[in-house]
């Protein structure tokens, strides 16, 4: 009960006793006249209310009391009306209200009427009934002929309950009568039809449906409907391709759902087309959920597609297409021996360590004929050769060009060799070369080699270079027994290749890298400096020259408080950034915070660092 109620109640009361207490005094047959009032009105829902009345005074009495109500201000007893049944020894009195209708305001006054049929009224109240769950029918469901696990449905939001429908759609299950704790779609948040897609359904399934509706009542649903799914094809996924050979790999699949019906079959299927069927090359796999299985026959080196398959009523479906390729009919021979640690430091190999030592290899088109540089520091090196990262073959040599195995140690003095084995004559050559560049690009022309540096931590050839507009190549020795162009001018060599162009007179800094057998590439970038601290601001180049004393690219120049890094051949696919200690691809701008001439250095030949200094 309110204190506000509480209070007006106790006032009358109060007021009740003294004036019943004067009239006794005066004259003990004095009445009131009849008075009564409602107090409040409780236990509001959506088809009834409790509503309570008081009476302060009965007058000569009532023949009936009770409370009366509508849809309309001041309702009387000839509107609706519902007659006090209880004990009369009571002033207070309680009146349920039934079958109202939800959502609903209605107006309320507790009523009396007395013996000579005048009827007197208590204060008015309001009400509004709570709202109901919306009500809803339930379509009939249609599975797809087109998309497999989809089937369509819907509904219809008849009644809204008395207050706003928030989401609806339906709910799905297997077992009956779901609810929203089942599957569900969600359609719209309004009355009316709507369409609704089941997905992800199983094959050959009993599904029961129900349409929904939701609004601050709860969740109402229509009538329950049912269909069965087709057997639909089963779902499987193709294994990642492993332990791929020169000859043979491995492959398998995972049924991750058999459609509703029994699997008949199951297996790979592969090609070199991409994406294979069973009238492909095929293998059967084992009647589990999980198979492997292990193709054999393949051609060297050549690029297959596999996918998983497998069979049920429904009929064939695949997995993903895998694409692999068997490895090159290619030999790689280690190079162990005591040279190894000197020769390359920081590089984590070992001496004496098959596995962790410079190779040799061979070519897809000359496997028997293998080919690498390697670096030997010591002023003289023993080693050998193993056609493993083991010592359980390992081949040497007395004579210095034929190879024998478990042959005595190789001695070679110091040197950068280009190692070449013939594997079918078991003989081998190690020829020592030191590298430059030759061209009429170059200050040699093409009869005079223009050394490079070898840098053991890069194991790379390198130096600055003023070139001029013409073409270059590499050459080892000031001989053209060795050499090597670009025939594509693309970064990478060819034995003999093309001769490399160059556009643009300058100071280079040029590297060639050798390292990797039969993956030799280049670089020759003309540096310069450039930014909004540089006299040409972020659209012109100022470029650098060589520095054949303190090895590095140098610049002196007037610069402005701003911003600048590095980059070569006036364009931003190479250009260097960041911490000037460190400087990587693409790093940040270098500021300067102090106008003045600096002579900026450029260091390439290990980790790339410059120098600014202020003149």
């Amino acid at each position: 009960m309110k204190k506000k109620s509480i209070y007006s109640i106790l006032v009358v009361l109060f007021l009740v006793t003294v004036f019943f207490s004067a009239c006794t005094k005066k004259n003990s047959e004095v009445r009131l006249a009849p008075q009564l009032t409602t107090i409040q009105v409780l236990s509001v829902t959506s088809d009834s209310a409790t509503v309570v009345g008081f009476v302060i005074a009965q007058g000569s009495g009532f023949q009936a009391k009770g409370v009366c109500y509508d849809t309309v201000a001041n309702p009387t007893v000839k509107n609706n009306k519902v007659l006090y049944t209880g004990k009369n020894s009571k002033a207070t009195f309680t009146v349920v209200i039934p079958g109202l209708h939800y959502a609903t305001k209605y107006y309320v006054r507790a009523f009396a009427t007395e013996t000579n049929g005048t009827t007197i009224y208590g204060k008015e109240f309001s009400f509004t009934t709570l709202p109901v769950v919306p009500t809803l029918k339930t379509d009939t469901v249609t599975i797809s002929t087109t998309e497999e696990h989809t089937a369509m449905g819907g509904g219809d939001v008849i009644n809204n309950g008395g207050a706003k429908v928030t989401v609806r759609g339906i709910c799905y299950d297997t077992i009956p009568n779901p609810t929203i704790s089942s599957n569900i779609t969600k359609d719209g948040d309004s009355l009316g039809k709507f369409v609704s897609k089941l997905t992800n359904l199983k094959g050959n399934m009993k599904y029961y449906v129900r349409a929904y509706a939701t609004n601050s009542a709860g969740t109402g649903y229509g009538p329950q409907v049912s269909f069965t799914t087709p057997v639909y094809l089963p779902q499987v996924t193709t294994a990642a391709v492993t332990d791929i050979t020169k000859t043979s790999a491995v492959s398998g699949g995972i049924i991750t759902d058999n459609g509703g019906a029994k699997i008949t079959e199951r297996g790979i299927v592969w090609s070199q087309n991409a994406n294979p069927t069973i009238n492909d090359n095929k293998i059967v796999g084992a009647a589990d959920a999980t198979y492997t299985d292990t193709i054999t026959g393949l051609a060297i080196h050549t690029t297959y597609h596999v996918r998983a398959y497998a069979v049920n009523s429904a009929g064939v479906n695949y997995g993903e297409d895998i694409q692999f390729t068997t490895l090159a009919n290619t030999r790689t021979w280690y190079v162990p021996g005591d040279y190894v640690e000197a020769s390359y430091p920081g590089s984590g190999y070992a001496n004496w360590s098959p596995g962790n030592c410079p190779v040799v290899k061979s070519t897809i088109t000359n496997p028997d004929n293998l080919e690498g540089y390697v670096y030997m520091a010591n002023a003289s090196n023993q080693w050998k050769f193993t056609d493993g990262p083991s010592w359980t073959i390992n081949y040497g040599s007395s004579d210095g060009s034929n190879l024998v195995a478990n042959g005595s140690n190789i001695t070679s003095p110091k040197g950068y060799y280009k190692i070449n084995v013939d594997a079918a004559s078991m003989t081998y050559t190690a020829v020592a070369t030191v590298w430059g560049v030759v061209g009429d690009a170059t200050p040699g022309g093409w009869s005079t080699d223009t050394p490079l540096v070898y840098n053991d931590t890069t194991q790379t050839w390198g130096g600055g270079v003023h070139m001029v507009s013409g073409s270059f190549k590499f050459r080892a020795n000031n001989d053209w027994t060795y050499n090597y162009g670009s025939n594509n001018a693309d970064g990478t060599l060819q034995a003999g290749g093309s001769n490399i162009p160059v556009s643009t007179d300058g100071d280079y800094y040029v590297t060639l890298n050798l390292s990797h057998p039969n993956q030799y590439t280049y670089s020759a970038n003309h540096w310069a400096i450039i930014g909004d601290a540089t006299p040409g601001g972020w659209s012109t180049d100022t470029f650098m020259t060589w520095d054949a004393t303190n090895r590095c690219m140098t610049v002196t120049t007037d610069l402005k408080v701003g911003q600048f890094k590095f980059r070569a051949n006036g364009g931003w696919t190479v250009n260097l950034g960041g911490d000037i200690n460190n400087l990587t691809q693409d790093g940040a701008n270098i500021s300067i915070t102090t106008a003045g001439n600096y002579t900026i250095k450029l260091y390439l030949g290990g980790t790339p660092h410059c120098t600014i200094t202020k003149n």
